[in-house]
């Protein structure tokens, strides 16, 4: 089982930037294809970036495309998400997800372990 642990998120204004962290315990990082999730007050979660174990593939939501990019560091057993060009539209809870497995997901249904979640405000 491992832990996750998401840090990173804030207040920022409209065109800003944040970087999310996540960070895990109990098991190696590099065993699991991780995932950044987000929900917006009264919406559902919503799939924002997957990354594959080694790091190598990522993907993206088309309105995240150009803007996020996510990264892991297996060493420090940790998950990133970089966020540029922040909208207030991108105001939400960010969640990351562990996924047994090698491959890219997007369905919350695919993950099996989450964070608590950061909240990340863009104010206009």
């Amino acid at each position: 089982q491992v832990q996750l642990v998401e840090s990173g998120g804030g207040l920022v204004q409209a065109g800003g930037s944040l970087r999310l962290s996540c960070a895990a315990s109990g098991r190696t990082l590099s065993s699991y294809a991780m995932g950044w999730f987000r929900q917006a007050p009264g919406k559902e979660r919503d799939f924002v970036a997957a990354i594959n174990r080694s790091g190598g593939s990522t993907y993206y939501r088309d309105s995240v495309k150009g803007r996020f990019t996510a990264s892991r560091d297996n060493a420090k057993n940790t998950v990133y998400l970089q966020m540029n060009s922040l909208k207030p539209e991108d105001t939400a809870v960010y969640y990351c997800a562990a996924a047994i497995g090698l491959g890219l997901r997007r369905r919350g249904s695919e993950y099996d372990y989450w964070g608590q979640g950061t909240q990340v405000t863009v104010s206009s």
